[in-house]
């Protein structure tokens, strides 16, 4: 299993932190993992991504021209990684933040609205583990509980007590990833 990842979106919304919670969880799965983000001041309101590669075997290089899978969050990482994903690869997009939908036709698309459901649920610190459930779905690469220690690895103590909220949230994130036609 080797699965190559793109995550990108605006800064604030969770994407480093995903990518490095999904690194984090593999590592501790023994799997070989890479976790590059990639930001500058996107980091406050711009746009940052992360490329995760989760592997069962040894990974050559973190320098990828092309992804399995594409977690996109806004309309500019759209434009700029849509055309980069695998032919038969998916693409993961939270509807919220996309206003045109990706065109391509030998991919599979795959939206989510779980910025409307992180509101709903009154848990929008938790939308980005709305977004990997979706994810975890479709490519589980590591377990939950894998990823509920690693949130309690990365997570500050004091955020500990939000451990079962964040679980809900990636339970529910499996509950609402769609494919688009």
């Amino acid at each position: 299993m080797k699965q190559e990842i793109i995550i990108s979106g605006f800064g604030g919304q969770g994407v480093l932190s995903m990518g490095k919670i999904l690194a984090y969880a593999g590592l501790m799965e023994g799997k070989e993992v890479t976790w590059m983000p990639a930001y500058g001041p996107e980091q406050r309101g711009g746009t940052a991504n992360v490329t995760v590669i989760v592997s069962d075997d040894p990974i050559s290089s973190p320098v990828l021209s092309a992804y399995d899978t594409a977690i996109l969050l806004n309309q500019p990482s759209l434009e700029k990684f849509e055309p980069k994903v695998k032919p038969g690869g998916d693409l993961i997009f939270d509807r919220y933040g996309i206003f045109q939908k990706p065109t391509r036709e030998d991919i599979h698309s795959w939206q989510t609205n779980a910025m409307e459901t992180a509101a709903d649920m009154a848990m929008m610190k938790c939308f980005n583990m709305f977004i990997l459930g979706g994810f975890l779905k479709l490519h589980p690469i590591v377990s939950i509980e894998s990823v509920i220690k690693a949130l309690r690895k990365t997570l500050p103590e004091r955020h500990h007590h939000l451990l079962p909220v964040n679980e809900q949230a990636i339970v529910k994130g499996m509950e609402i990833i769609e494919p688009i036609n």
